[in-house]
Parts: structure tokens; sequence; C-alpha cells
């Protein structure tokens, strides 16, 4: 990556600043626009680039990300790495499975990638579907790691970290201060 993780973001407008509704539930001063670096293929090209050097050497068969952003992220990690891209995607219940016909098994050593980390729920699902085939975790990737802490036994790696407040509705600040809430993930206004 010629140039810094964080000067790509600045220049293609991923970081945004103001009052927004983070799919948590949460409210944040600040959003990363994770489709700006995924429109842009050879952004995403460099982000994933980064990701496949760090885990290049950890014998990884194949790379799965969630969905829906998580699959092009999965698809390019995997292509830099020489190895193949699941999917794990929701399931009829909770959290996500391995689908599609994909497989995975014993043998596979898997690198789980998603484009943002905030709370690591789309992680831990991730996580626990490529589990439930008895396939090894060979490390976890994310574009930007804007979770403030959170953590996992698994060897993690993130492009880019920045620390970001996030706050429930009734403590956020914005709020009292009548700042207007975006929902960017949400088609951009927040439920009234």
């Amino acid at each position: 990556m010629k140039e810094g993780p964080g000067a790509l973001l600045r220049q293609f407008g991923v970081l945004r600043e103001g009052h927004f509704l983070l799919s948590s539930g949460r409210h944040s001063d600040r959003y990363f626009e994770k489709f700006r670096i995924l429109e842009q293929p050879a952004v995403c090209g460099a982000f994933a680039a980064a990701v496949a050097e760090h885990f290049q050497n950890r014998g990884v068969t194949a790379v799965c990300g969630p969905t829906t952003g998580g699959i092009i992220i999965a698809y390019e990690t995997a292509r830099q790495l020489g190895g193949r891209c699941v999917i794990a995607e929701r399931g009829a219940e909770a959290g996500r499975r391995i689908g599609r016909g994909f497989r995975l098994g014993p043998e596979d050593r898997v690198l789980v990638v998603d484009d943002v980390l905030t709370t690591g729920g789309s992680v831990a699902d991730t996580l626990a579907a490529v589990r439930q085939t008895r396939a090894q975790v060979a490390g976890i990737g994310v574009f930007i790691d804007r979770s403030s802490g959170v953590e996992f036994e698994e060897p993690f790696y993130a492009v880019y970290r920045q620390e970001v407040k996030a706050w429930d509705a009734a403590t956020c600040p914005l709020c009292r201060a009548k700042v207007p809430l975006e929902a960017p993930g949400r088609g951009g206004q927040a439920p009234a």
C-alpha cells in the first residue's frame, strides 16, 4: 500500500463525522462508510493485500467472510492468498452458516475476514459457522478496527485501527445536544 491506510480512508470519504446509528443499535460520532472502500477495486485490493500479507505464512486454504461486504473482502483476500473463498450467510435462525454448497472440513485452515469491526458480532457468528464445519481457524483479518478492544482467541490483524466512542441511545451526548441522527447503513435517516 503506497499510501497509508488512513490517507486512503480520508481520500475516498470512508470516515464520516456526525451522529450515527450503528448496526449494533449504539450511537457514535464517527462512521466508517465501508462501501466507499468496496466500490474502489484498487483500494479494496490494497487492504486485502495487507491482510493476505499478514497471514501468508499461516497455511490458509480458505477465506470466509460474512454476507454482504465480507463476500468481496473474502474473495479478494482468497485470490491474493491463492485459496478458496466461502461465505457465512445468515440462517433461518440466529447466527450464520456456511451454505450454498460451500464445503469446509478438518483439513481446512480458514482465515475469517470482515470490513469494519465494531462489536465483533459478525466475526463471532462467522467463527461459529466455520467451527461447525470442524475446520481450523487460521486467524481473523479486518480492514478497520473501531472496536476499542474487542478481543479474540485467534490471531487477529486490522489494517487500520481507530478508537471510536459509542453510546447507548439513553446516554448519548449527541442525542442530548439534539444533533440529527443519521442511519447510513439503513438508507440514511434514523427511525423515528
